[in-house]
């Protein structure tokens, strides 16, 4: 099995810089892991003592920041090697200024592991949720590094559990610890006799409690909403499945003192004209604002096509809709939580725990179509004691939730 995985990383590192000619994404992914090692050899010395942490995108790095941010306080002279698989989380984060070295994670292929870690000699490694690399894994293993799951979540799909998956299974045997998010993952790992896991939660919990610690103003939004006087629906991380039901409300809606922030997941340029001219009310879009000059005193829908910005328009919402859930998943709904907000999402949610767990709390609402969003909506927009209530809920959830970042630190600096 492992020479099959192996021929089929060749034969993509092979293929892809085709597709790079005519994918932008893939371009990056190609383009990007040509600079891995030279990064490594800059920023990376024989005599550094360091930490690797590997996230697959940008959500496994808001797991991942929490660690970081501890072990950077807790080990203030080693250093950090940050690596990401895809062009998104990099893109956006390859000039955090936590990590020593960030960079894309080479291919998986032995002589890659081999060379990445003789490059980077980590003393530990984190893995955060879900990213399982065969040869890397291995590598870890033979050379006796301690590695570690972070904010593990299991499900009874994965490969690891059907009768054809060995192969992935016996790269579970690398990991030194499992730091899991809920009690039926460690239960699944316990059918493989693995019973080295604790439940912690996930550390998105302290990522996100902390955001209520910065000042997260933004004039342009305290212009529209009145400063928070008036009922707004931000729209975080939309899709367009998300927006067709949304722009349908908006353009029909009669209340003209609703409030709407659209941050769409895709800024492309083309993409906000089209999002933009298809909404028919009074409009804003961001990067078209002028302060001072640019008055939003009529303007219904601010259309945010900059990124950095929903997580502090998060703080004016009176109800979030978080998109993604009619395609392959929904976006993060805890900063949303965290600001003590009611949530709406589309039904693809069964792979992300917390929404599970809002869902069930009363203060995340699922729907399914266009008449689903528009009961719920009004019926939030209508009652200030549901909404209060559900709000409250959110926030409450955020902070039973807190301290996973503590119990995976204490535990790896105890052992």
């Amino acid at each position: 099995m492992l020479f099959l995985y192996n021929l089929l990383i060749h034969i993509a590192t092979a293929f892809l810089p085709v597709v790079a000619l005519f994918n932008t994404k893939i371009k990056l992914f190609v383009q990007g892991r040509k600079a891995s090692f030279s990064i490594l050899r800059q920023k990376i010395q024989p005599t550094d003592r360091v930490f690797w942490i590997h996230v697959a995108s940008l959500g496994e790095y808001e797991q991942g920041l929490p660690i970081m941010e501890a072990l950077k306080q807790q080990f203030p002279t080693h250093k950090i090697v940050l690596t990401f698989f895809s062009p998104s989380g990099y893109e956006v984060k390859k000039n955090n200024t936590l990590a020593d070295a960030t960079l894309y994670l080479p291919m998986d292929t032995k002589q890659n592991a081999k060379t990445f870690l003789k490059l980077t000699h980590p003393e530990k490694v984190f893995f955060v949720k879900y990213e399982y690399w065969p040869n890397y894994l291995n590598q870890l293993k033979k050379q006796g590094i301690e590695t570690y799951l972070v904010s593990g979540i299991f499900r009874p799909d994965q490969v690891f559990f059907k009768w054809y998956g060995s192969f992935y299974r016996k790269a579970l045997s690398a990991f030194t610890y499992f730091f899991v998010q809920n009690k039926q993952s460690q239960q699944l790992l316990a059918s493989l006799d693995i019973h080295h896991s604790q439940v912690v939660g996930d550390t998105r919990f302290d990522r996100v409690s902390q955001i209520l610690e910065q000042d997260n103003t933004l004039p342009f939004l305290e212009e529209l909403t009145h400063g928070k006087t008036k009922q707004t629906l931000v729209v975080g991380s939309s899709w367009p499945q998300d927006e067709k039901i949304i722009l349908d409300y908006i353009n029909q809606t009669t209340d003209q003192e609703l409030k709407v922030v659209l941050a769409p997941h895709n800024i492309k340029p083309d993409q906000i004209k089209q999002l933009y001219e298809s909404i028919q009310k009074p409009k804003q879009l961001h990067s078209q604002y002028q302060a001072g000059s640019t008055d939003l005193t009529h303007v219904q829908v601010y259309l945010i096509d900059a990124y950095s910005l929903l997580t502090k328009a998060y703080s004016y919402a009176s109800i979030a809709y978080v998109g993604g859930g009619f395609g392959a998943g929904i976006h993060n709904i805890l900063e949303a939580a965290t600001f003590g907000v009611p949530i709406l999402i589309g039904p693809n949610y069964k792979k992300f725990q917390e929404a599970k767990d809002l869902i069930q709390l009363g203060s995340c609402i699922v729907i399914n179509n266009e008449a689903d969003f528009i009961n719920n909506l009004s019926k939030l927009l209508t009652n200030d004691d549901l909404r209060c209530e559900l709000s409250k809920v959110s926030s409450d959830f955020i902070l039973a939730n807190k301290e996973a970042t503590s119990k995976i630190t204490t535990h790896i600096t105890n052992i």
